[in-house]
């Protein structure tokens, strides 16, 4: 008869402690980085960028019939390395530089004027108009548009001949279309800078696709999309005269000039365009015409005739025993 109520009993402390059990949740997984879920927020997968990336009010405002800012892509660079042990020597600053986490930035974009001609191409060279600014001061360090003759630059899209944030950011436009690019300093010129470019600045780009065109064949690498100067003026020759007669012996053409024979290569362009990805800035290497001065005409010296008789030898130079 004992045996029975503690069996009674132990069935009783079971059947509670199952609901308790059933109650119990799993362990929660790690939360992710507070940047990584930060971003994650901030940039909607195909929504609009919330708050909007603040510039400097002295950059030239949108159209108020613009869109808002999208996010063109994201990317979180994972360090090659962690920190195990520093010294209680070592400077916080470096300590930062060691043991840095995953690093997430975003290449955002506001497409201003939709392009109707072809789309942008990789691997074409692709004509840009641009105006770059600092985004926190406003400052505009350079632009196509203050250059003689507002001539826009050509580069090899996708080439790695100008920053990351250039060399992707035309993804989606059509040739006319025009956009504004908000580049951070990891697709910019980087912790360093360059020139006017302060360290980890980032860029804003108001930039226009003006054209493409297929890259120049046999052209050295980073002379692709320069256009070549035209050929130096040649004079006619007139008929009877013999070709390649030295100058100043054929008289000058009254008017026009002759091309050059067929199948001659123009000479490469002896300019630059924008350097690598992360070290040069997308403008600066306009391509200059050469100097459209004609071929010189000066007669030949006119040195007047010997006075020496005829027949009479002239004295022979004396040379020291």
């Amino acid at each position: 008869m004992t045996q029975k109520p503690l069996l009674l009993l132990s069935l009783l402390a079971l059947a509670a402690a199952l609901p308790l059990a059933g109650q119990t949740t799993a362990p929660k997984a790690a939360a992710p980085a507070h940047g990584t879920a930060a971003t994650a927020a901030h940039r909607p997968a195909g929504g609009c960028v919330t708050p909007a990336p603040e510039i400097s009010p002295k950059i030239p405002a949108l159209p108020a019939s613009a869109p808002c800012a999208k996010t063109l892509y994201t990317v979180t660079r994972v360090p090659a390395m962690k920190l195990d042990y520093a010294s209680p020597l070592v400077s916080p600053a470096v300590r930062e530089q060691l043991s840095g986490g995953p690093a997430t930035f975003s290449l955002d974009y506001v497409d201003t004027k939709i392009g109707t001609g072809d789309p942008v191409v990789p691997a074409k060279c692709i004509s840009v108009q641009y105006t770059g600014y600092l985004a926190k001061d406003g400052t505009k360090f350079d632009s196509s548009k203050d250059r003689p003759g507002s001539q826009p630059i050509s580069f090899l899209y996708g080439g790695h001949q100008v920053i990351p944030g250039w060399d992707t950011g035309f993804e989606g436009m059509k040739m006319g279309g025009e956009r504004r690019l908000f580049i951070p300093y990891e697709l910019a010129y980087g912790e360093n800078g360059r020139g006017p470019i302060p360290a980890k600045a980032e860029l804003i780009f108001d930039v226009e696709a003006v054209s493409q065109a297929d890259p120049r064949p046999g052209a050295p690498p980073g002379g692709q999309c320069q256009k070549a100067p035209p050929p130096p003026a040649q004079r006619p020759v007139p008929p009877g005269a013999k070709p390649n007669a030295p100058a100043g012996t054929t008289p000058p053409a009254g008017s026009g000039t002759t091309p050059p024979p067929a199948g001659t290569t123009p000479p490469a362009a002896g300019a630059t365009p924008p350097a690598s990805g992360t070290s040069t800035p997308p403008g600066g290497t306009g391509t200059t015409p050469p100097s459209s001065t004609p071929p010189s005409t000066t007669p030949p010296s006119t040195t007047p005739p010997s006075t020496t008789p005829p027949g009479s030898t002239p004295p022979s130079s004396t040379k020291p025993q």
